[in-house]
């Protein structure tokens, strides 16, 4: 646990008991604050008031003592609208944080120069913060990972010297943290999502900004360049004299970090060289992983990092759970489990890694479907819709060979059957969805872990070596 004593001797509410609100309360109360916990969930207040916690109803106290509102990041600060605890913090001058914002301000008090990664991105943040803690942990350093990959941050060791924090950040984060200040902070892509949450994908894209726009001093910022906002970004941060990496995996950069044909190649001042090599990688499969794997190089190099290390732990880089997890092997059919493949943009990463797929989709539908990948359809050997989206789908699909088996349990028996009956040398069943999963699951994990449990379950299913 990080202490925070930034607000030792002061009162502070905490809305929003899940994980990191929990959390928040823990660490605020180890630092010396009182604090004061609410939630609209009941179950989550008597969770918080069985771990001794004082809960209210923050509608019906004064706000004149409260020092802060330190705000859960599921609950909304700006749009659809404010939630009424923010326009009640707003109306007593009370500044609205989250928990990052307090680890921020622990480590600037206590450990200033401690190295902080912090990464965002609309695809690719966690496998690019899970690669990243695992070249740090393979060159030596004390590594802390957490953040929006599932440890709150407040739950981890505090920052000192030869630890480095590794910390995905979601917009609704960084909308949370004012005083953001990584020593590098990685900016992947920016494309559609979350607008119900931020207005305007124009928004949308300055929220993630700050987080490369706000390193420390003598820090780096990296900027995947392959979409025109990041672009915009990029150029902006140079325009400000920050130390500015741009990442392609579509173009050469003059000067910066590019992918060609598996290699990593970096050019600076005419000078070009070799960083690493990602053939055979198959955790880092696909030109969504080069740019993961770059990046992450780009910060490996940034904190010193051999490339001898580098390059050992590319290859030893076991993969993130339900992001192209390669879950088994029977015979020439490989599965993989990217269940966390929850949207079309998301998708579009699996489909465009292989040619054969035998492709399982569908659950909570998302505003415009599946339409955006009619490119990658010539791929699909067969689909297996299942869930809410399923009927949607279909029609998308038009003539592409597909059934609606309605359950993953059918779809995996019905796919491995028709994929090994194929006798394609390289045929995939995919499991990556293009959907929510709470139509069926209550979150990704669960529907990926219930695709491992099923392949793994099937007659001569081998692991993936």
């Amino acid at each position: 646990m990080i202490p925070v004593t930034s607000f030792a001797g002061k009162t502070v509410a905490v809305f929003g008991l899940g994980g990191s609100g929990l959390a928040s309360c823990h660490a605020l109360k180890a630092g010396g604050a009182e604090v004061i916990a609410a939630d609209d969930n009941t179950e989550n207040v008597a969770k918080a008031a069985q771990a001794g916690f004082i809960t209210a109803d923050l509608r019906n106290v004064s706000w004149d003592n409260f020092a802060a509102l330190v705000l859960a990041p599921g609950v909304p600060l700006t749009h659809p609208v404010p939630h009424w605890s923010v326009l009640k913090a707003r109306e007593a001058g009370v500044e609205v944080i989250g928990d990052i914002e307090l680890f921020c301000r622990e480590r600037r008090r206590h450990a200033p120069n401690a190295p902080f990664v912090a990464i965002t991105g609309t695809n690719g943040k966690s496998t690019t913060t899970a690669l990243i803690a695992h070249l740090t942990k393979v060159a030596g350093y004390d590594t802390q990972m957490g953040g929006n990959i599932g440890t709150a941050i407040l739950s981890l060791e505090p920052p000192r010297t030869g630890r480095v924090h590794v910390i995905e950040m979601s917009s609704f984060q960084i909308d949370l943290t004012p005083s953001l200040d990584p020593s590098v902070g990685i900016l992947l892509n920016v494309s559609e999502d979350h607008i119900d949450r931020h207005g305007t994908l124009a928004h949308y894209a300055e929220v993630k900004e700050h987080l490369v726009a706000n390193v420390q001093a003598g820090g780096t910022s990296i900027v995947g360049v392959d979409d025109g906002y990041c672009r915009d970004i990029a150029d902006r941060l140079d325009r400000a004299g920050k130390n500015v990496v741009r990442i392609s995996v579509k173009n050469p950069l003059a000067t910066g970090i590019h992918v060609e044909h598996g290699t990593i190649v970096r050019n600076s001042g005419g000078a070009r060289s070799e960083i690493a090599t990602l053939g055979g990688i198959g955790s880092l499969r696909g030109l969504h992983n080069a740019q993961n794997a770059a990046c992450a190089a780009a910060a490996a190099l940034a904190m010193g990092i051999s490339l001898d290390v580098l390059q050992n732990g590319l290859r030893s880089f076991p993969g993130l759970a339900h992001r192209m997890e390669q879950v088994g092997r029977r015979g020439n059919v490989l599965f993989v489990n990217d269940s966390k493949g929850t949207n079309a943009d998301a998708t579009a990463h699996a489909l465009s890694s292989f040619a054969d797929i035998f492709w399982i989709a569908g659950g909570k539908p998302k505003a415009g479907g599946i339409t955006s990948l009619t490119g990658f359809f010539p791929r699909i050997r067969k689909a297996y819709l299942i869930g809410e989206a399923a009927q949607e789908f279909s029609g998308t699909l038009g003539s592409v060979a597909h059934e609606i088996s309605q359950t993953l349990d059918v779809a995996v028996e019905h796919a491995a059957r028709d994929a090994e009956a194929s006798g394609l040398a390289d045929a995939v069943v995919l499991l990556s969805p293009a959907c929510a999963s709470y139509d069926q699951y209550r979150n990704f994990e669960i529907r990926g872990t219930r695709f491992r449990e099923l392949v793994q379950a099937l007659p001569g299913v081998k692991p993936v070596v």
